[in-house]
């Protein structure tokens, strides 16, 4: 079976990097979703006697038809990459798998991680499908935003984490300040919740006026996820400080993108944040929000290309 496999544990943040990946390689690639049984799925991607048993049929069937290239993303799928390489499949693993990297053909990591080898290629940010394809695609799927008065500004709402202290009032506050700004101009706003977002910062969109024109997208019960759209049809985007896979989404489009509230991000994803902002391809919000340009941050091509280069 000559074709490219995603693998993952299902999880979105996983599975999307994986498939992207993939994608950018062989659009015919194939996607599994695995389910390591225990003990193995505690101590992954350290091997255990037995290992070969950890996904049950699921890799017994991969192997009876070996793909040419497996792409992992996560520490359950390094495992599983792991032993596939061990068997003579060319495997690539996404993000720091915690041990040796000489276990893969090739590691790829966010520059933030701090991962050094000949087999590692660093990322600024998260790998996920959006280019210009994406792009046209989300606009064509959600025609009815770009019928929105201009200028569109998205806004997309993490939550506070371990490393990004924010405060439920002054989210409160810049959420209205936004609101005022998309008056003032004549524009609309569109704001949309994730996982992340805190019931408190939900309720504080909810209290966007209904006259204010625009989207405010909390969860399912709002409709569908208009994600997508928003991002291609944005004069602008506005991201909370808190998620690497937002603000690397958000920069692989062609709007301006601005950071709320960096001064309260630590540890790795304040390395990552400063080396976005040190592009050029993200500002701190200021009062103007001005436009400017930056080309778009497209790392999942760029590692396609080097992979294709180094894997043959």
């Amino acid at each position: 079976m000559s074709t490219t496999l995603a693998l993952s544990d299902g999880r979105a943040g996983n599975a999307r990097q994986a498939i992207a990946l993939a994608q950018a390689l062989d659009a015919d690639s194939k996607v599994i979703e695995l389910q390591p049984r225990a003990p193995w799925r505690w101590l992954a991607p350290r091997r255990l006697a037995g290992s070969m048993h950890a996904f049950g049929a699921t890799l017994t069937d991969v192997l009876a038809r070996p793909p040419t290239l497996a792409i992992g993303c996560g520490r359950q799928a390094a495992l599983a990459t792991r032993l596939l390489r061990e068997r003579g499949i060319q495997v690539v693993q996404i993000l720091d798998p915690r041990i040796d990297s000489r276990h893969w053909d090739c590691v790829v990591s966010p520059a933030h991680d701090g991962l050094r080898g000949d087999n590692i290629i660093e990322t600024l940010g998260s790998l996920h499908p959006v280019d210009d394809l994406w792009l046209a695609r989300a606009r064509q799927a959600f025609p009815a935003l770009g019928d929105l008065p201009a200028a569109r500004t998205v806004l997309l709402v993490g939550g506070p984490s371990r490393h990004a202290v924010l405060d439920d009032v002054e989210f409160g506050a810049f959420l209205q300040r936004l609101v005022a700004q998309a008056i003032g101009e004549g524009g609309s706003l569109l704001a949309l919740a994730s996982r992340r977002t805190p019931q408190r910062w939900r309720d504080a969109m909810a209290r966007v006026p209904q006259d204010v024109p625009g989207i405010c997208w909390r969860d399912a019960g709002d409709g569908a996820n208009p994600y997508a759209g928003a991002l291609a049809w944005a004069d602008r985007i506005v991201c909370t400080p808190d998620s690497v896979n937002m603000l690397s989404e958000a920069a692989a489009t062609l709007a301006p993108v601005f950071v709320w509230a960096p001064e309260r991000v630590t540890g790795r994803l304040r390395g990552f944040l400063d080396a976005l902002r040190t592009s050029g391809r993200v500002r701190d919000v200021d009062d103007a929000l001005a436009s400017f340009s930056a080309a778009p941050l497209r790392e999942t091509s760029r590692v396609a290309t080097l992979l294709r280069q180094r894997l043959g």
